[in-house]
């Protein structure tokens, strides 16, 4: 795993949201939905960022999906569930914006889903059963035999799982890859914060930041592309008009 992070300035960014919230149909975009449009455009334009390791052999995923976990209500007693939308490449952000949202708003209206009811049926079994299903699971799983229903709602198995820690006033965390499945990009947004900066004539000013951290597993492609994909994803959240548009191309994986 190798870890890095990113601290966004996100004035712009902000008036950006508010304008889509008075203008558009977008009357509750959050900058969560923005980061995870600018997300899916990453993996999108930069293919390289959505492979995974599974039986020490490279593979190249065949969709975009990206894991949130998140609380019904803002309690310690809120029940808390993981959604794990897919999206397309021309996916612009009112595109992933609607995903979200109809998500959203099916998950706080059900007492659980599939991934819930899947964890919980692992919960109930025995510990040694627990144990042995785990490791005939992740067995079938690198031999690229898992079964589809399982797969279908496993979390553990999306282009990139994203938390949202800013949303509970504190700051981004790193946080490590999980052994099973094969996400291979973990996301930890942190809190807005104010930032000192020294400008281009050494006068000191003030920043709205915001810091993201990336736990990445270092397999899948190499530190130049790592890159050149975190450069691109920076300069969507200084740009986000660019999310509203399709891209003119889309690059296909340099290892396929």
């Amino acid at each position: 795993m190798v870890f890095f992070e990113e601290r966004i300035e996100i004035s712009q960014l902000e008036k950006f949201i508010r304008r889509l919230r008075r203008e558009s149909e977008m009357k509750d975009l959050s900058l969560l939905q923005v980061i995870m449009a600018a997300a899916v455009r990453m993996i999108a334009t930069h293919p390289g960022v959505n492979r995974f390791v599974a039986g020490r052999r490279l593979y190249a995923r065949n969709s975009i999906s990206l894991s949130l976990s998140f609380k019904k209500s803002m309690s310690t007693e809120g029940a808390e569930t993981t959604i794990t939308p897919c999206f397309s490449p021309a996916d612009t952000l009112p595109d992933v914006w609607r995903r979200l949202h109809d998500e959203f708003a099916a998950s706080k209206n059900k007492e659980d889903n599939g991934t819930d009811r899947l964890a919980a049926l692992f919960a109930h079994l025995p510990v040694f059963l627990v144990k042995w299903t785990v490791w005939l699971v992740n067995g079938l799983d690198q031999l690229g035999r898992m079964p589809k229903a399982i797969h279908r709602l496993s979390p553990f198995h999306a282009s990139a799982f994203i938390v949202d820690n800013g949303s509970l006033g504190i700051g981004s965390v790193y946080h490590h890859l999980y052994d099973f499945g094969t996400c291979s990009v973990f996301i930890s947004i942190g809190r807005k914060e104010s930032t000192l900066k020294i400008d281009e004539n050494d006068n000191i000013k003030t920043e709205k930041t915001m810091n993201i951290r990336f736990v990445v597993d270092e397999r899948i492609c190499d530190g130049y592309y790592f890159a050149i994909t975190l450069r691109d994803f920076r300069r969507l959240l200084r740009h986000p008009e660019q999310l509203l548009t399709v891209p003119g191309e889309f690059p296909e994986d340099p290892q396929l």
